[in-house]
Formats: structure tokens, sequence, C-alpha cells
């Protein structure tokens, strides 16, 4: 719609909307129910951070006191300190690098083959991909830590590694997006005598920066947070990720105070969070452009 000589997006409702009265009740209704339930998700948030903050004595007071009644910011410094968090964090990201070059690679030109090659059975092997999304994970965690034994892999960041190349939703996220790139520019390469890898590598890599930056966060997400599967395979303390870590040591310690344990809590939390918001909008747009096209 024009307003003032420039072109203005019409929300869903309109000014005609919000005179009824029945309108204004429902969006008020609304907006109660997002500010609770931005509340209760930014209120676990605040309390790990203020109780980090506090003397152990504050912390186990009753009743709890939400803000700190001083800034006690030796606690991360002791938290720090408590256990070799830079060795745990380094193993983290070995994982994290591992698993997403053999997405980035194994499943990107598995991607790509089903999208611009000539591959016997296509559909039926994107079909088969995508029926092993509707198998639920916990039945096939024993599976894989059987096949993860036999190959040796035990105690290895090959174990995460191999199986990230068998991500189907990682796939399917790729190559719906790489269906979207026009076939036009891959067979003008090879006119120019460009091999499949060539388009691969020059064409179809550079244009999917989008969807990778997507799943980049998503892969960060996975190697930062999850502890079951590492704690299956992992039997070195020194090949702990962060969060296997924090379960053994932080949240299964008798003799550590609970500040301390909070400010250890602290640390690992604000990485992923920061992650998020800064790299949001590439959330956004990769599910958009990675999405299913009717």
């Amino acid at each position: 719609m024009m307003r003032s000589g420039r072109m203005v997006e019409r929300g869903i409702l309109s000014r005609y909307d919000f005179r009824r009265p029945g309108v204004k009740l429902v969006y008020g209704l609304v907006i109660v129910i997002i500010a609770l339930m931005v509340v209760s998700m930014l209120n676990p948030i605040f309390v790990t951070l203020f109780n980090g903050l506090k003397t152990n004595a504050a912390v186990n007071s009753f009743p709890p006191t939400f803000f700190p009644d001083g800034w006690h910011w030796r606690n991360y410094r002791e938290g720090w300190q408590f256990f070799d968090m830079p060795l745990y964090l380094r193993n983290t990201l070995l994982i994290f690098g591992g698993n997403a070059m053999v997405i980035f690679v194994v499943l990107g030109a598995a991607a790509f083959s089903l999208s611009h090659l000539r591959v016997p059975y296509k559909r039926a092997v994107t079909t088969f991909f995508l029926m092993t999304l509707f198998i639920p994970p916990t039945t096939y965690i024993i599976p894989n830590f059987v096949n993860i034994k036999e190959l040796g892999l035990m105690n290895s960041f090959w174990a995460f590694w191999l199986p990230a190349g068998a991500n189907a939703f990682y796939l399917l996220l790729l190559k719906t997006f790489m269906d979207g790139i026009h076939h036009e520019l891959f067979e003008a390469a090879r006119m120019d005598g460009a091999s499949d890898w060539r388009c691969f590598s020059r064409i179809a890599l550079p244009l999917s920066v989008p969807i990778y930056s997507t799943l980049a966060i998503f892969i960060f997400s996975t190697a930062w947070n999850d502890w079951f599967w590492p704690s299956l395979i992992m039997h070195k303390s020194t090949m702990y990720p962060l969060s296997t870590a924090i379960y053994k040591y932080v949240i299964g310690a008798r003799q550590l105070d609970l500040n301390i344990r909070f400010a250890i809590l602290s640390i690992v939390m604000i990485p992923p969070i920061a992650v998020f918001l800064l790299f949001q909008r590439f959330i956004m747009r990769g599910l958009q452009l990675g999405s299913v096209k009717g």
C-alpha cells in the first residue's frame, strides 16, 4: 500500500481491524502470552548468570534473591581453573570442525549429485533418505554404537565425524537448496571442459554459502550441547568434549560450591547464545532458501 509517496507493507491487522474490541482483546492476550514465554525462557539464563556472581552463602540463602549483593567476578576465574576447560573446549572444536568438513564435502557432493548429475534411481535414493527422517533417533543409537565398536573407533573423534556423513536431514536440506541452482550454469561449465568435481567446487559450493552458513550454526550447536553420545563412546577423560566434562565434573561434583558451579555453567552457556544472536539472520535465511518448494 502507498503512504506519503512510498510503498509500505501491510501487516496482518489493519487500523480498521484494531477498532473492533474483539480484535484488541485477542491481540492483547497474544502479547501477554508472548511476554510470559519470553520471561520464562530468559529467567533461567539470568538466574544462572547472577548466581555465578554471588557468594556461596547468598546462593544458598532463603528466601533466594534474584540480584547479587555484590559482583564477585573471581567466581569465574575459579570456575575456569576448577578443571582443564581449555582441553575440553579444544576437543569440542575438533568435533565441530571435523563434522563441518565431512558434512560440507561428503553431503554437499551427494546433494549436488542428486540434484544435477544423472544418478541411477535418483528419486528412489532421495525417498530412501527422506524415509529415514521418520525413524526416531533413539532406535539407532545402539546399532551406531555397535558399528563404532566393531570398527575400532572408540575413544576416537572419527566416532563423531563418520556418522556426520550420513545425516539425512542435512543432505535433504542441501539437496533442496541446490535444486534451485540453474542447470544452465553447469551445462555452460561442462561445455568449457569443466569436470563434475570442478562444477561442484567452483560453482555449487560458492553459491551455497547461505545454506552452509546455516548448517555451520546447527553443527556448532549440536557439537556444543551433545553429551549422551560422547558419554557412550569416549572413555578417556582427555577425549571428553566440553558438555560431557561438565556433566561428569561439574553437575556430578559433590564438593563444589554452588556459586562456582553456576559460574562454570555461565561460561559454557554464553558462546552458543552469542553465536545464535550474531548469526540469527543466517539461520532464518538458510531455512527459507532450503525449504521445500511446492
